[in-house]
């Protein structure tokens, strides 16, 4: 199982400090990073207008509503998406959106009846039906979304960092379907970007570069805190040439064929220069040029980048594969 080191801080910690401290808004500590907001932008209000504007202003009640990302937390004051809807289906079998808001918290003007309100932090979120009574006024209306938020980082070996544009994660349920597949929640997220999701056990998937370099671990999303999570990748940063002296120039127009121990394929490319990063292990380097063939054994190791150069000189047959045989 791959290391992942998590720190969970409590949503009130001010701008991300190192302990946390108590403190008015969740929000705050949401700030501190790049938002990740996956929301359709709306108008700040759409009032819904079902009814004529006359019997709207006569009959329809102020109602507030605020929401919470758990109990004992104070009320957001931004990043929320407000949605009400009319509990029937219109004709195309979907629920018209009655009023939309963004913001904090959202003061609607219903007409009595009932609707379905939904209150969306990110990819967290929750649902309620309201009932709106002919007579009487509607209390405060308190959503309790029981949400936090994640922030994704990792390193190769013991602690070496990874450039940012080199590293991506995807978030999928915790639950394996039938099919054998998790469901996907997000995908393409970037490190050091808050994700905010509803509680619960989640699967993260860490890309290194574009060939290899994976590793897995499951999460848990606690309602209130932002957890920093940081995987661990066995992997490094290879750069391929072939040169006719070491140290040599790299020679241009060549095409590279990158397999493992056992065989398989990992990486193909054509250039001068072929980088990529690779998982911790045994590979074979086959360089093509002017239809000869050349190779050299070269291993890998966590976090430590190289150029491995391949010579340009007569080698023993080793069982190469053929042209053929590579392109298939």
């Amino acid at each position: 199982m791959p290391r992942i080191s998590i720190a969970a801080r409590h949503v009130l910690a001010g701008a991300m400090a190192l302990t946390a401290v108590n403190g008015a808004g969740a929000q705050e500590a949401f700030k501190s990073f790049k938002q990740l907001d996956s929301t359709t932008k709306m108008p700040k209000l759409s009032a819904f207008s079902a009814t004529g504007a006359a019997t709207a202003t006569a009959a329809a009640k102020d109602i507030v509503f605020e929401a919470k990302l758990a109990d004992s937390e104070e009320p957001l004051k931004e990043g929320l998406t407000w949605r009400v809807f009319s509990p029937i289906s219109g004709e195309d079998g979907k629920l018209p959106l009655v009023a939309s808001a963004e913001g904090g918290g959202a003061s609607f003007q219903l007409l009595p009846g009932d609707y379905f309100v939904n209150v969306a932090f990110g990819r967290a979120g929750v649902t309620k039906k309201l009932t709106v009574p002919a007579e009487g006024e509607v209390e405060r209306q308190t959503m309790v979304l029981d949400a936090g938020g994640v922030v994704f980082d990792a390193v190769s070996g013991p602690d070496a960092p990874i450039p940012a544009n080199r590293l991506r994660f995807s978030i999928y349920s915790s639950e394996v379907r039938e099919d054998g597949e998790r469901g996907l929640v997000m995908a393409d997220v970037n490190p050091d970007t808050i994700v905010r999701l509803n509680s619960g056990t989640y699967h993260v998937v860490s890309e290194y570069g574009d060939v290899n370099a994976v590793v897995r671990a499951d999460i848990q999303v606690e309602a209130g805190k932002l957890i920093e999570a940081t995987l661990q990748h066995q992997a490094a940063e290879i750069t391929l040439k072939l040169v006719s002296q070491p140290g040599g120039e790299a020679i241009a127009d060549t095409a590279w064929s990158v397999l493992t121990a056992a065989g398989d394929i990992v990486n193909e490319s054509v250039s001068a220069f072929s980088t990529m990063v690779l998982a911790e292990g045994e590979y074979l380097a086959v360089a093509r040029n002017k239809d000869r063939i050349y190779q050299r054994a070269f291993s890998v190791k966590a976090a430590e980048n190289q150029d491995v150069e391949v010579l340009m000189k007569e080698q023993p047959d080793m069982g190469l594969l053929s042209n053929a045989e590579l392109r298939d």
